[in-house]
């Protein structure tokens, strides 16, 4: 009896250490030179709803004052974003997950890093998880589709930026 209790105890562990194996992350890290100082840069596109600019995207702020914990919602409210980090040239956010929905553990981060005196970097990392895709060719499509919207965003940027 009490070896059947163990192995019957046993069985949700394994069903959940077989789920967290299951999760197939990926980081797709993006960033275009800027002709500005990383301050100026920043100064131009680092605000938390500049998104609205550089992405062509509606975005509110819902709760917060710029800074980390503060919640901006995005495309009329179907994406909700938390920041979750910050510094003087960066942020980091994350989107919560949604009740019945496929949590993918989606964050993404922004930074404006110095090159030097005259000149910066706008990194865009995005790193979610594609577990839930079909296959292969459906993870692979799905990478290239965000990294093509993201690259424009940064293109849109460096135009905002070098102004």
């Amino acid at each position: 009896m009490k070896k059947t209790l163990l192995s019957l105890l046993a069985v949700p562990a394994i069903l959940l250490s077989s789920t967290a194996l299951a999760q197939e992350y990926v980081t797709i890290k993006m960033e275009v030179d800027v002709a500005r100082s990383a301050e100026q840069t920043w100064a131009a596109v680092g605000d938390y709803c500049e998104i609205s600019e550089w992405l062509g995207i509606d975005c509110a702020i819902t709760s917060g004052d710029g800074g980390i914990g503060t919640v901006r919602v995005l495309a009329s409210g179907r994406i909700t974003e938390v920041m979750v980090a910050q510094t003087p040239l960066s942020y980091g956010y994350t989107q919560p997950a949604v009740e019945g929905q496929f949590y993918n553990l989606y964050h993404g981060f922004m930074e404006a890093r110095p090159v030097d005196a005259n000149s910066s970097k706008l990194i865009y990392t995005l790193m979610l998880d594609v577990s839930n895709l079909a296959d292969q060719a459906a993870k692979d499509a799905d990478v290239t589709r965000r990294r093509a919207t993201f690259e424009r965003a940064l293109g849109n940027m460096k135009a905002m930026a070098e102004q």
